[in-house]
C-alpha cells in the first residue's frame, strides 16, 4: 500500500497509470481563489483541482472553526467527481510542501481510502526539474468512492477540553512560534493557544527545497518532542484543522502511531469565550 509520501520521479513513472488520480490542491487562505486560478495557468498533467472550503471542507457554522468537516454525502460525492475509485491511488499536491494537500490526505483515509500520498516537494519540484506542465481545467471520469468517517481519527472540542491538564495525553500545535505563543493573529479573532499543548511548526518537518526531512530525523524530533508520551494518545491541532496534518503526514512517514486530530481547532476553540487560552 502507497500511503504516505510520493517522489517527483515515482509520479511520473505513474502520470499515464488509469488507477492513479492525481489531485492539485492549492489554496491560500486570504485569497481563495488563488489556487484555482493558478491551477489553469499551469499544473501537473492530469491533476483535477479540489478546492479546500468547496470539495474537501463543509460550510462554517457558528459554532465551528474556519474549516470544518463536510457532510458525508458531499465529500464522498466531491470525491467521486475527482474521479476517485475504491481502488485508486490518490496522489496530493500543493505548492506549499502539502499544508494544504495535507487535508485532503488525512481525510481520504479517515473515511477509510487509505491509499493516497502526497507528492513531497509538490509543485514546486515537480517545476524546478523541468518536468512537464500543462493549462486549462481537466476532469476525470466519475468515480465510486465510498466510505464513512472514521470518529476514532479525530476529537471534539469537548474532548480536547477533557484531556487539559492530562499527564498522559499531549496536545500538538502545528502553527507559528508566534501564533503558538498569542504575538500575533493574523487570520482569527483571538490570539492565544489551547493551554498546556506544545509546539510542533509544520514547516519544521521541511527541509530548504521543500521536502520533508529524512524519517529517522522527523522520528527523533517527534519523540524529544513528546518526551515519553505516546504518539496515538496526542491530539494534533492548528488554525482550523489543516497544517496540522502535515504534522500527521510528517509522523506517518517516520514510522510513529498517528495522534487524533482536533478538526475544529483553534478557529473553534474560541467560538466558545469560555475557553481557556494560553499565552507566553
Amino acid at each position: 500500500m502507497l500511503d504516505t509520501l510520493i517522489s517527483t520521479d515515482e509520479l511520473a513513472n505513474h502520470q499515464n497509470d488509469p488507477k492513479w488520480v492525481l489531485i492539485d490542491c492549492r489554496f491560500d487562505l486570504v485569497d481563495k481563489e488563488w489556487g484555482a486560478e493558478e491551477y489553469a495557468v499551469v499544473h501537473i498533467p492530469g491533476a483535477v483541482y479540489a478546492d479546500l472550503e468547496k470539495d474537501i471542507c463543509g460550510s462554517v457554522t457558528p459554532t465551528s472553526g474556519r474549516h470544518p468537516l463536510p457532510e458525508p454525502k458531499n465529500f464522498i460525492a466531491a470525491m467521486q467527481r475527482m474521479g476517485i475509485y475504491h481502488d485508486s491511488q490518490v496522489v496530493v499536491y500543493d505548492a506549499t510542501g502539502g499544508g494544504m494537500a495535507g487535508r485532503l490526505w488525512w481525510q481520504l483515509k479517515f473515511y477509510g481510502h487509505h491509499n493516497v500520498m502526497l507528492l513531497n516537494g509538490g509543485l514546486p519540484k515537480w517545476l524546478s526539474e523541468g518536468r512537464e506542465t500543462v493549462d486549462g481545467v481537466e476532469s476525470n471520469p466519475v468515480g465510486d468512492f465510498y466510505g464513512s468517517p472514521d470518529d476514532k481519527m479525530m476529537v471534539t472540542t469537548d474532548e480536547v477540553k477533557a484531556l487539559l491538564g492530562s499527564s498522559t495525553n499531549a496536545i500538538i500545535d502545528a502553527r507559528s512560534p508566534e501564533r503558538f505563543r498569542g504575538e500575533i493573529e493574523p487570520i482569527d479573532t483571538v490570539a492565544g493557544r489551547i493551554p498546556g499543548s506544545m509546539n510542533r511548526f509544520y514547516n519544521y518537518n521541511l527541509d530548504g527545497t521543500g521536502q520533508f526531512l529524512p524519517a529517522e530525523g522527523l522520528k527523533t524530533a517527534f519523540e524529544a518532542l513528546l518526551a515519553g508520551l505516546k504518539p496515538i494518545d496526542a491530539v494534533a491541532y492548528c488554525g482550523s484543522g489543516t497544517t496540522a496534518c502535515h504534522n500527521l503526514i510528517a509522523m506517518a512517514y517516520a514510522g510513529l502511531p498517528l495522534p487524533r486530530l482536533y478538526v475544529g481547532s483553534w478557529s473553534e476553540w474560541i467560538r466558545d469565550p469560555k475557553n481557556p487560552v494560553g499565552k507566553g
